[in-house]
C-alpha cells in the first residue's frame, strides 16, 4: 500500500510547457496540443484539490507568448472561446474559485469578457483556488508594483511591495513545477519564487498526468526548507 504524502505544499505553481512539441510529435497543429493541455490542467486541478493543496497557479499565457505567430494566437483564443466556460464550470464543480494574474487588457475583448465572468462567478466560499496567469510576465508585474509605490510618494517595505503585486492576497508558491524539459523560470513569479522549491521534468505537459503530479509533490515533501537559515 502506497504511503500517504504528509508534507503537502499550500501553493503550487506550474509552468505548463510542451503543448506544441506534444502536438508536433503527433503531426498535429500546435492548437491540438493546447487543447490537450487544457484537459491536463483540469485533471491536475482535481488532483491538487484532492491532495489538500489550496492554491494552484498555472502559467497559461506569458507576455512573451503574445509575440508568437498570429495564427497560433488566434487558435489559442478560439480554444478559450470554445472551452473556457466549460472548463471553468468544471472547476466550480470541484469547489474551486478562479482568479487571474497578468494584464488581460491586451487580449480580444470577448476573451476578456469570458475571463472576467469566470472570475466574478466563482464560488464565494471556495477553499481551493486556481489562478490563471494570462498575459503575465514577472518583470511587467514588478514594474507595475514599482509605479504604484512611486505614486504613493513614500518608501515601502518588502511586505508592502508584495501587497502591490498581482498575487497580493495569496501566499508565495511553495513549489514551482516546470514540464517539458526546460530548466528556467521564464519570467514567472520572479519576486514570489524567492524561496520556492523547484521541480523540473522532461514530461510534456499534456502527458503530465495525476501520477506525474503526485511524483512532484512527493519529491517536494522530502525536501528540507530552510529559507536561508541553518
Amino acid at each position: 500500500m502506497k504511503q500517504q504524502i504528509i508534507n503537502v505544499p499550500r501553493h503550487v505553481a506550474v509552468i505548463m510547457d510542451g503543448n506544441g512539441r506534444w502536438a508536433k510529435k503527433r503531426l498535429m497543429p500546435r492548437t491540438f496540443g493546447h487543447a490537450a493541455g487544457m484537459n491536463a490542467m483540469i485533471a491536475m486541478a482535481r488532483k491538487a484539490k484532492a491532495m489538500g493543496i489550496t492554491y494552484l497557479t498555472v502559467y497559461a499565457l506569458s507576455t512573451e507568448n503574445l509575440a508568437r505567430p498570429k495564427e497560433e494566437l488566434e487558435g489559442l483564443y478560439s480554444l478559450i472561446r470554445k472551452y473556457f466556460t466549460k472548463n471553468v464550470k468544471d472547476l466550480y464543480a470541484e469547489g474551486a474559485a478562479v482568479r487571474v494574474i497578468g494584464d488581460i487588457t491586451a487580449l480580444p475583448e470577448d476573451v476578456q469578457k469570458l475571463i472576467k465572468e469566470g472570475v466574478e462567478n466563482s464560488p464565494k466560499d471556495a477553499q481551493f483556488f486556481v489562478i490563471l496567469a494570462l498575459n503575465y510576465g514577472a518583470r511587467a508585474e514588478i514594474v507595475r508594483m514599482v509605479n504604484a509605490a512611486i505614486s504613493r510618494g513614500e518608501r515601502i517595505s518588502e511586505e508592502q511591495a508584495s501587497a502591490l503585486l498581482d498575487t497580493a492576497d495569496m501566499p508565495d508558491p511553495d513549489l514551482i513545477i516546470r514540464t517539458g524539459g526546460e530548466i528556467r523560470l521564464s519570467n514567472f513569479l520572479l519576486w514570489q519564487a524567492a524561496y520556492a522549491e523547484l521541480y523540473f521534468t522532461d514530461v510534456l505537459f499534456p502527458d503530465f498526468d495525476e501520477k506525474e503530479f503526485e511524483k512532484a509533490i512527493d519529491d517536494y515533501s522530502r525536501r528540507n526548507r530552510r529559507f536561508g537559515k541553518v
